[in-house]
């Protein structure tokens, strides 16, 4: 049975994390100076909020959200300090995030149009298919002939 202190063959510099805490310091400067980004990035949120921009008012809110998101990581949870593979899944994250939420809003917003595969309509907010389909502007067909009996 191998003793508690045996060594195992690896040296303790080969990229294994020794357990120790690694400070990263930076000035109190430089975390007011990311406070202040964050708090501007906060009001322009509120301001654009009181301004009609129509579908961008969801655009420009997810993407100041996305920048502080963003300085929040970077900075306050120290990714820049990080090893590259965290700050890839962190960017693979958002990039699935873009994807899901601008599906949904592409979703969103055909949902009232003609659905031309089955000519009908579909109610915007609760995506019930509206009965009856589209009015036909061919003539309905005729009626076939029933076989005469004998």
């Amino acid at each position: 049975m191998a003793s508690a202190t045996e060594h195992h063959g690896h040296d303790e510099h080969d990229g294994h994390d020794d357990g120790r805490v690694h400070a990263h310091i930076a000035p109190a400067k430089f975390y007011v100076g990311v406070f202040v980004a964050l708090i501007t990035l906060t009001a322009i949120t509120v301001g654009v909020s009181y301004v009609d921009l129509g579908s961008a008012n969801t655009v420009v809110a997810l993407l100041v959200a996305t920048l502080k998101a963003t300085l929040v990581a970077a900075f306050f949870m120290h990714l820049t300090h990080d090893k590259l593979f965290n700050t890839i899944a962190l960017v693979i994250a958002f990039v699935f995030l873009v994807l899901f939420v601008g599906m949904t809003y592409d979703d969103l917003g055909k949902r009232g149009q003609v659905d031309e595969a089955n000519g009908t309509y579909v109610h915007p907010t609760t995506g019930e298919v509206a009965p009856g389909g589209l009015p036909s502007s061919a003539p309905a067909p005729a009626p076939s002939a029933a076989p005469a009996h004998h």
